[in-house]
Order: C-alpha cells, then sequence, then structure tokens
C-alpha cells in the first residue's frame, strides 16, 4: 500500500509545500476505501484522471458549481473563526471554499483519510494558502470538542457503510460548537419525473455500493438522535442531489 500511495509524478510538485503541516504517512486508510474506492481515490492514476475540473462537473452532470456554491452560501456568511472540510474533494471546491475563509481572516482545515488525497488537494493550492492538512479519518476525528465554528461534508456519505456514515455525522457534530452548522451535500433519490432515476441507480449501485443508502433515507435519519437540529432537504437537478443543514444545539 505505501508503495502505491507513494507512486506518481504528481506527488513531486507536493514537495513543494514541506512548509504546511507535515502528513502522517504511517496512517493505515478504512478498509472500505481500499476494498471500494481504489480506482477513483486510492491509485494515483485515478488522482491523475479525475483531478480534472471538466469531469467532475460532467460525473455530476453540469452541477459541480452550482453544488459548490449552494455549500459555501448556506455555511456563510460569517466566514471567521474555523471552518472545516471533511475529506478532500475533486475540483475547486477547497480553493473556492478558502477564498471565503480568508477574507474573514478565519482558519481552514482539511482531514482526510487517505495521505495521497492531502498530497494531491497541497499540489492545487497557492503555496502560502495557510490551509491546515491532516490525515485523519472522518469518523475517528482527531480534535477536541466544540473546535469549530463549522464544517461542511461534499459527496461524502454516499461513499460510506452505513456505520461508517453515522460516525462521521456524530465526530462532525461533535467538533461544531454548541449552534454550529454541518452542511452535507450529496445524492438523494431523484424525482419520479427525473428519467435520471432510473438511469443513476444501477449506476450508482455498480461503482457506489452505498450510495443507495441516501436514496432510502434521509440525511438526518444517519445523525444523532439528540441534540440535532436539520433544515429541511434542498433538493437539486430534479431531486439527484441535497443539501441539509446540520446544527448542534448543546
Amino acid at each position: 500500500m505505501t508503495d502505491v500511495l507513494r507512486d506518481g509524478d504528481f506527488l513531486e510538485k507536493a514537495a513543494d509545500f514541506a512548509s504546511h503541516e507535515p502528513v502522517a504517512r504511517n496512517y493505515a486508510p478504512p478498509a472500505y476505501l481500499l476494498d471500494h474506492y481504489w480506482w477513483a481515490y486510492v491509485h494515483p492514476r485515478a488522482v491523475r484522471l479525475f483531478e480534472r475540473q471538466w469531469l467532475v462537473d460532467a460525473i455530476l452532470w453540469g452541477n459541480y458549481r452550482r453544488l459548490r456554491d449552494a455549500a459555501l452560501d448556506a455555511l456563510g456568511p460569517d466566514f471567521s473563526g474555523r471552518t472545516l472540510q471533511v475529506a478532500c474533494a475533486y475540483g475547486d471546491f477547497t480553493k473556492t471554499l478558502f477564498a471565503q475563509v480568508a477574507r474573514a481572516h478565519g482558519a481552514l482545515e482539511v482531514v482526510d483519510a487517505l495521505p495521497i488525497q492531502i498530497d494531491n488537494l497541497r499540489a492545487k493550492l497557492p503555496r502560502e494558502t495557510g490551509v491546515r492538512t491532516h490525515v485523519m479519518d472522518a469518523a475517528a476525528l482527531e480534535f477536541p470538542d466544540a473546535r469549530f465554528e463549522r464544517a461542511v461534508l461534499f459527496f461524502l456519505l454516499h461513499e460510506q457503510p452505513d456505520d461508517v456514515r453515522r460516525r462521521t455525522l456524530t465526530e462532525a457534530l461533535r467538533v461544531v460548537k454548541p449552534g454550529g452548522k454541518l452542511v452535507v451535500v450529496d445524492y438523494a433519490r431523484p424525482r419520479p419525473w427525473n428519467p435520471l432515476r432510473w438511469l443513476m441507480a444501477p449506476i450508482l449501485a455498480l461503482l457506489e455500493p452505498f450510495a443507495l443508502d441516501l436514496w432510502r433515507n434521509e440525511i438526518v435519519d444517519f445523525a444523532p438522535g439528540r441534540g440535532v437540529a436539520a433544515t429541511k432537504p434542498r433538493r437539486f437537478f430534479g431531486g439527484l442531489y441535497q443539501l441539509v443543514v446540520l446544527r448542534r444545539e448543546d
């Protein structure tokens, strides 16, 4: 596994970012990532393939920017204090988020379970962004309680098994301050009239073995049962995508 993570010429670019917080190379990624998503996130060739803005936009049927901006609008307008992004994202999500955070003189921290994804993120960001990165399991965040004013999960939950998804939401809410928000953007069950309903079901079943859980259940159903308030899901593109804001109440 170590050879796979360190292979690839794109890592040479990441070496220029040595001034950033060091990445823990001895971390063992969750098994579900290695078993089900090696083709999308783990192998260097996968990173080189998918790290194209036009491609991630095409995968989301042209909705990447719309969903990115909706997430940022839900997080804002005040980006002061600390913001947490749980899991890296292909495309310019983090760069755009940091621009908002920087204007408010806030701080942005990003966690991901895969060192290769952290390296890829660093290579995309300007040298002096000040974004702090951590190799860390989303389901076992190594932060103290109530560290962040806000957090965001951008297309992460559909990739996780049920138990991991529940722990991820619990952990993200734990590290958000009381009254703080957790913004979640992910897949949802399309409206009955949406023709993509019949196309996406077999595609997700084949490539994203846990994604259809979000068709059968509301995101709030995976969150802790107490101390959490949730907005009504905001639907996009005929219901295929959703945005939910969870607030920690205590």
